[in-house]
């Protein structure tokens, strides 16, 4: 075998100088691991050491996260055995695997940085000023980043200066120069949290159940809802039982609310919400409240073409056919006779509570009406029981109306 057909072995500069992730990914091919580089996991703590904190992932393996990760301002730590927790795989050695919440600030940090943009693991940094496009962030040492204004923040902030001096977690989302130009976004990690708690959301969640919520909007077409990370939409029809023309009538943005779910859409991540489902429903008394032959005061809410719309209740409407609004006249639209946002009194002459209808008529007429037939009964009973050669009926009408014009 000549020299050229020796295999090259690398000698230890060549190792050093191979990536975190390198050595890391052979190391896991070799002990058959799934765990890659920067993979987020949910744990169990075991047990809190001095300098350890010692963690379940369900992983062959014990895992390891340093106890500073875990220590308040005042030193102590802030988890128990049994507590869960959500951390960063990193590297794994004798079978000690060791993990982070994320890459600290201290001048340690300073080395991991390449290694945390290579494994996507998240770092802190301290938000310094405000520079042109973005802000300028403090990371690991003396590190300095850039922060782009729309990665900040899922949405775009009135006051930039609000978070000026802030300690925020970040991904580094371009290093080069050898750490002398970093790119960091907060954005990406709250995108990532806001899907997990979407996906955790509708995974607890099913057609038919009531949940509470906080309105986070209003549109003319209804209201947008956070029900724990999943947004859903309230449909003006949805809003309530009564005929509801702005939204911000009934709602108002982070408000508390209690809906129902009606349908969910997994695919295209849609949640149709009901408040009126929540609600009393007023029809179910409607007969009893409203019985035939009743009298009421209500509001013309709406005019048509074939009569008017009266609001009795809140959610119970009543309609006056256009034939029953002309006092005995034929008019050719109900405007003739009322108008909207008057207050009048009507007779409820049926009610169909399977369809949610009511039937009205206008109170004087209808007391007109009866009046007449109270009249007209009357000197039929008193033409019966006349004796003979009293005279004819229309005698007695006469008579009658002689002496009450006396």
């Amino acid at each position: 075998m000549t020299d050229n057909d020796t295999l090259e072995q690398p000698n230890a500069e060549e190792m050093e100088g191979e990536s975190f992730a390198d050595m890391l990914e052979q190391s896991m091919k070799q002990k058959g691991s799934r765990l890659e580089p920067g993979q987020k996991v949910t744990a169990r703590v075991l047990k809190v050491g001095s300098e350890w904190i010692f963690i379940d992932t369900g992983h062959k393996g014990e895992g390891v996260v340093d106890a500073k990760e875990f220590q308040n301002l005042d030193g102590n730590v802030t988890v128990k055995d049994g507590d869960s927790i959500a951390a960063y795989f990193l590297s794994s050695s004798h079978g000690e695997m060791r993990f982070t919440t994320r890459v600290g600030g201290g001048a340690s940090g300073s080395a991991q940085l390449e290694e945390a943009y290579q494994a996507g693991v998240p770092v802190e940094g301290v938000v310094e000023k405000e520079i042109k496009g973005g802000y300028e962030i403090k990371l690991a040492g003396t590190t300095r980043a850039f922060c782009p204004f729309s990665q900040i923040a899922l949405r775009r902030t009135d006051d930039p200066t609000a978070v000026i001096g802030t300690r925020l977690a970040f991904r580094i989302t371009a290093y080069d120069e050898k750490g002398r130009n970093i790119v960091v976004s907060r954005r990406v990690l709250l995108e990532e949290e806001q899907r997990r708690l979407r996906e955790e959301a509708a995974a607890g969640i099913s057609e038919g159940v009531t949940v509470t919520g906080t309105v986070t909007s209003l549109q003319t077409f209804g209201a947008f809802v956070d029900i724990g990370g999943l947004e859903g939409l309230i449909p003006i029809s949805e809003v309530g039982w009564s005929r509801v023309k702005e939204v911000s009538d009934v709602l108002s943005v982070g408000q508390q609310v209690k809906v129902v779910v009606k349908a969910i859409d997994r695919e295209k991540e849609r949640v149709s919400l009901s408040l009126k489902d929540t609600l009393a429903n007023p029809w179910d008394l409607a007969s009893q409240t409203y019985p035939e032959g009743s009298f009421h005061s209500g509001v013309v809410s709406r005019l048509a073409p074939f009569g008017a719309f009266v609001t009795l209740a809140d959610g119970i409407d009543g309609l006056i056919h256009i034939s029953k609004l002309g006092g005995g006249k034929r008019i050719l639209h109900p405007r003739e006779a009322v108008k909207e946002g008057e207050t009048i009194e009507v007779k409820v002459e049926s009610v169909d509570r399977t369809e949610r209808r009511i039937s009205l008529s206008l109170a004087g007429a209808a007391r007109a009406a009866e009046e007449e037939e109270a009249t007209l009964a009357d000197f039929r009973r008193q033409a019966d029981e006349a004796p003979k050669g009293m005279g004819t009926f229309g005698d007695l009408l006469r008579a009658k109306t002689q002496k009450s014009k006396k």
